[in-house]
């Protein structure tokens, strides 16, 4: 694989355009093309393809984007690109195993087929959701250690205030939160009984590359990851670049976050789909990663659990995990929020379709679009790694009558979900559990889905 001083080198030297141009001149047409070219159709009777040969040609497609298009650094308006061959070589020397965590709460992430025996890697938590003070963010995460057995690895809330102040981005706040967080995430994890539980994103409460490298100097440990992220589509700052430099010299793992959008410059599901499997060659060659995080989301409901995402996720990671070695996990993020019927509906669909169409991990579901302050509990990512381990070995034909089933239950209420309880509502801040209407209901909506065909006990 080429070094990352190469390229910085193209970074800095790549072919000059404008943002504008790269969009709307460069990477629209070409995508357009391709999808003409490989006959990619979006068939919305069958979120869930069982079609190897469709699969497949969305991988090449997808390769022939991230050639021909490249990566754009607003920083120089310039163009990197890379050459099929150095993509293929990428692709052959990126790392197919990662050990994260530490003791007996270490854990192996690899690569899966799709239908595949083997239980996904269960990345849950808090999807990097807001909270509202330093009390609920302990709290729940000492909840996250001892009320999920099936969790691999922790995503950490991000902080809203520090110490009754709001914090914004790029002021002092932001770093002075980023470090409190990332203090506060192991402590809260081992007295839950999990002190080596990987946190993969404990400095959720940064956005500027400053925060993030100052945070990480209190706790962040060589077996969690540095969650790093370009921005749509296919664009990468020097402030993730600076972050990644920095993860390499330390020796902290590369957690590559990606949302190709639908609706957005991507177009359709075939847009999506294809810019997803270009975005998992940016993340092991610009970026080195050593895994990758994608969400393909929709730019009108803010949702993964749309039928359209469906097929676009499903596809793409049929394409990605059929075609490299390269571990990816598949993040989700629901409409509704905690204890609700729909809400469990869409985590169903979306960690169903993630599993049988071959993602390495899931993560938890960002509730309520992760978007609402305290709006999720550790009940929905009980419940994600729950159905990742029920529907294991089951085949995609299956899985498509099921997915179909799901859609019907919560499809027409995308555009008025209901926002639900917060954590404070529904859960005991100090005895860390759910209150009694929450387990009842827990209770009621698996036999639900048990009904429904997902094999929950």
């Amino acid at each position: 694989m080429i070094s990352f001083y190469e390229v910085l080198d193209r970074a800095m030297s790549g072919e000059y355009c404008s943002e504008r141009d790269f969009d709307m001149d460069v990477f629209v047409p070409k995508l357009s093309e391709l999808i003409a070219k490989y006959k990619i159709k979006y068939d919305p009777d069958t979120p869930i393809p069982s079609d190897d040969d469709l699969a497949d040609r969305v991988f090449q497609a997808g390769l022939e984007l991230y050639r021909d298009v490249g990566s754009y650094c607003p920083d120089t308006e310039r163009i990197i690109q890379f050459s099929e061959e150095e993509l293929r070589a990428a692709l052959k020397e990126a790392p197919p195993v990662t050990v994260l965590g530490e003791g007996k709460d270490a854990r192996m992430l690899k690569a899966r087929k799709p239908e595949s025996d083997d239980a996904p890697f269960c990345y849950i938590g808090a999807c990097g959701t807001a909270v509202s003070n330093e009390e609920i963010y302990a709290s729940i995460m000492e909840a996250f250690a001892s009320f999920l057995p099936l969790a691999d690895a922790i995503t950490a809330p991000s902080l809203a205030t520090l110490n009754g102040r709001t914090v914004r981005t790029g002021t002092p706040l932001e770093v002075l939160a980023s470090i409190r967080a990332t203090a506060m995430g192991h402590e809260a994890l081992t007295r839950g009984g999990r002190p080596g539980l990987a946190i993969l994103n404990n400095i959720a409460s940064a956005g500027s590359d400053t925060a993030k490298i100052a945070g990480s100097q209190f706790g962040v440990r060589n077996s969690d990851t540095l969650t790093i992220g370009p921005t749509a589509e296919l664009k990468i700052s020097f402030q993730r670049f600076n972050e990644i430099a920095y993860a390499m010299t330390r020796g902290i793992p590369i957690l590559v976050d990606s949302a190709p959008i639908l609706g957005g410059y991507c177009g359709g599901p075939e847009g999506v789909a294809v810019t997803n499997v270009a975005y998992h060659l940016l993340s092991i060659i610009a970026m080195r990663g050593n895994m990758h995080l994608t969400f393909p989301i929709h730019f009108n409901f803010g949702c993964t659990s749309t039928r359209d995402v469906t097929w676009a996720t499903s596809v793409s990671s049929q394409a990605m995990s059929r075609n490299s070695k390269f571990p990816f996990f598949i993040l989700s993020y629901s409409a509704a929020g905690p204890m609700t019927e729909m809400c469990y509906y869409e985590i169903a669909e979306t960690v169903t379709t993630s599993v049988v169409s071959g993602t390495s991990a899931i993560e938890c579901i960002g509730v309520s679009k992760a978007t609402t302050i305290d709006n999720f509990t550790p009940m929905e990512s009980r419940l994600s790694s729950e159905v990742a381990h029920a529907v294991v070995g089951m085949t995609r034909y299956e899985a498509n009558k099921i997915i179909l089933k799901l859609l019907e239950e919560y499809e027409s209420n995308l555009n008025k979900p209901p926002l639900g309880k917060k954590y404070q509502e529904c859960w005991d801040i100090n005895r860390k559990t759910p209150n009694e209407d929450y387990i009842n209901f827990d209770k009621m909506m698996k036999k639900k889905l048990a009904d429904l065909g997902i094999p929950l006990n």
